[in-house]
């Protein structure tokens, strides 16, 4: 039985706390990185078309041996290209992605940005709904969208997203993003989840938390981030660090240590506005 707890979505499906994500790993890296994951336990693997590792990642998944049943995998359609996205060309894109997994369906289905000056989140999600309806996606959801889009979304199209993907570690928090995720049944999922090396590991306010649970840095803000009520998906190719992040379990952080972290909020983003990324 895994230690990884799950969360229940909001139809119902369950999804592993704790995955593993494969953003900026080689596809033919990907197999080896996978198969170490799940190797090491984790039992939901994140990828992305623009990712360009699906295969890698579904040839791990075949070799494994784990049955289907046991596996979540989440795939991002990308929809940054200089186009106007239509029913035919979603489904045209699970195709594909599908074919590179090497699978008939997946567990999570996410637009990976809102673009919302190109329009077309809405035409998109439509399509959505109807991958779900005929099970090709078990859940469907979303990535980078905030409060605005979401509720517009909510307010055009008869399906909440399963889950909103985010950048959110302790450096930016996304209050706002969380807070309307949880208003409407939507389980918010933290990319770069450790700050991207960019220096939240090395924080000396981390450092000491860490220090006095006896755990790593990682550990530590995995930890936050699952006490918080977050799905996360760190990332890495290093096995080492694969097993590392694998365990942020039977510790507990307290009232003052999740204080000191809530303090570490800048308000900055590492990664791309969704209100002005166009592809």
């Amino acid at each position: 039985m895994s230690k990884v707890p799950s969360l229940t979505l909001n139809n119902g499906v369950e999804m592993p706390q704790l995955g593993f994500g494969v953003w900026q790993v080689p596809d033919d890296e990907a197999a080896r990185a996978v198969s170490t994951a799940l190797e090491t336990g984790y039992r939901s693997i994140d990828t992305a078309a623009v990712y360009r590792n699906e295969e890698g990642t579904g040839k791990a998944v075949a070799a494994s041996g784990i049955a289907r049943e046991d596996l979540f995998v989440t795939t991002k359609l990308w929809n940054g290209k200089n186009e106007t996205w239509t029913r035919d060309s979603v489904l045209r894109a699970l195709d594909t992605s599908l074919s590179k997994l090497g699978l008939d369906h997946v567990d999570l289905y996410l637009i990976h940005w809102p673009r919302a000056v190109r329009d077309d989140y809405l035409t998109i999600w439509r399509a959505f709904e109807e991958i779900a309806g005929t099970g090709r996606a078990r859940a469907i959801g979303v990535s980078n969208f905030q409060p605005a889009h979401l509720r517009r979304l909510l307010a055009e199209t008869s399906v909440v997203p399963a889950v909103n993907q985010v950048e959110l570690h302790p450096q930016f928090q996304q209050a706002e993003v969380r807070g309307f995720d949880a208003e409407h049944g939507i389980v918010t999922e933290a990319w770069s989840p450790l700050g991207s090396g960019k220096g939240l590991l090395e924080v000396p306010t981390v450092l000491a938390i860490a220090r006095k649970h006896g755990r790593t840095a990682a550990q530590t803000v995995l930890r936050w981030h699952l006490q918080l009520g977050h799905v996360v998906i760190p990332k890495s190719v290093t096995p080492s660090r694969i097993k590392e992040n694998f365990d942020p379990f039977g510790f507990e952080l307290d009232a003052e240590d999740l204080a000191a972290l809530a303090a570490l909020d800048s308000g900055t983003r590492l990664g791309l506005d969704p209100d002005a990324f166009d592809g």
